[in-house]
């Protein structure tokens, strides 16, 4: 599984050296956010880089391959259709989460999920 910071590095200004020391963390996940079409107006970056989503996060269809780590979404959190492999350590979920067609097989022992989980072939 590839790392979510090195992934947020990759999409970022050329994976700078600055960047790999992790200076300009919060402007590559506002980059990460931008690439999968969530507004700055739907989510709240922390100091220590935990990130809440406000509402619903609707990213199915998309290509995305992973999600940042201690991410928690208000809302339903819809992954259907998407090509990511696995979900992210401390990820919570208020309302529901959709794993339809998603080649995930497994789920982390800390996820929160207020709702249901799907997950249909």
């Amino acid at each position: 599984m590839k790392l979510v910071r090195e992934h947020i590095n990759e999409i970022s200004l050329g994976g700078s050296h600055l960047e790999r020391m992790g200076v300009g963390m919060k402007t590559s996940i506002r980059k990460w956010f931008d690439a999968v079409g969530v507004s700055p107006k739907k989510y709240i970056i922390y100091d220590d880089l935990t990130i809440d989503v406000i509402g619903h996060l609707d990213l199915e269809g998309t290509q995305i391959t992973s999600l940042p780590d201690n991410l928690s979404v208000g809302g339903c959190l819809d992954l259907k259709g998407t090509p990511i492999t696995s979900l992210p350590d401390n990820l919570s979920v208020g309302g529901w989460l959709n794993l339809s067609e998603t080649p995930i097989t497994s789920l982390p022992k800390d996820l929160k999920v207020g709702g249901n989980i799907y997950k249909y072939f």
